[in-house]
């Protein structure tokens, strides 16, 4: 794909991107209306449906709902051109993540966790393509001096540049589904959540079966 136009200088993407970082912490916010707050409204976001909950579930308003934490090293995704590195004006764009918000549903012996992500793609000086793919991870993980992950899943977004140079993004991820935790044991889950470029990686095809002779 062609390279479009840059419109602002270096510096000021520079300055751009330090902003999205630095703005807001990924604040995950409570929900009732937390979705709809979220992303849709008055936001500059693009608006998504809220996840639809089967009125026959299981839902307890008492039921520990994980923190979402951004996994350290994951919270940014910046690509470079090809046989570069993504690092001053080598860098075609970069995504951060901005907003978060969750629910978990008890269903018999599962919870079922809806994730709300919100971000931004920003150009970088080498300029991007008018589309770009933006992979994803979330994982419920069992705090402790031993980590352990619970449930994982990889999640890729298809984000519209155009011809701009700042386009808002938003993910919600509905399927995240993990057994009930025993006792207070639950206290210490949190939801990670980051930039996983081997989401982008294609499945290994799966290996023929040799038949016995």
């Amino acid at each position: 794909m062609g390279k479009i136009s840059l419109r602002i200088s270096s510096s000021a993407i520079a300055l751009a991107i330090g902003i999205a970082i630095c703005a807001t912490p990924a604040a995950s916010q409570s929900l009732t209306d937390r979705f709809k707050s979220l992303f849709g409204g008055k936001s500059d976001e693009p608006a998504q449906q809220p996840p639809i909950v089967d009125p026959n579930q299981d839902q307890q308003p008492d039921l520990n709902c994980p923190p979402v934490t951004i996994r350290s090293g994951a919270s940014t995704y910046a690509v470079a051109a090809p046989g570069k590195q993504p690092i001053g004006n080598d860098v075609r764009f970069q995504a951060t993540i901005t907003k978060t918000a969750r629910e978990c549903i008890k269903n018999g012996g599962d919870i079922t966790a809806h994730i709300g992500i919100q971000g931004r793609v920003i150009v970088g000086p080498s300029g991007a393509p008018p589309t770009v793919e933006i992979p994803m991870r979330i994982a419920v993980v069992q705090g402790g001096v031993s980590e352990k992950v619970i449930a994982t899943k990889a999640y890729r977004t298809t984000v519209e540049l155009g011809e701009q140079d700042s386009v808002p993004f938003s993910l919600v991820a509905n399927d995240l589904v993990y057994p009930v935790p025993p006792g207070a044991t639950g206290d210490n889950y949190v939801f990670y959540i980051g930039f996983d470029p081997q989401a982008l990686a294609p499945e290994p095809k799966p290996r023929a079966v040799k038949r016995k002779r």
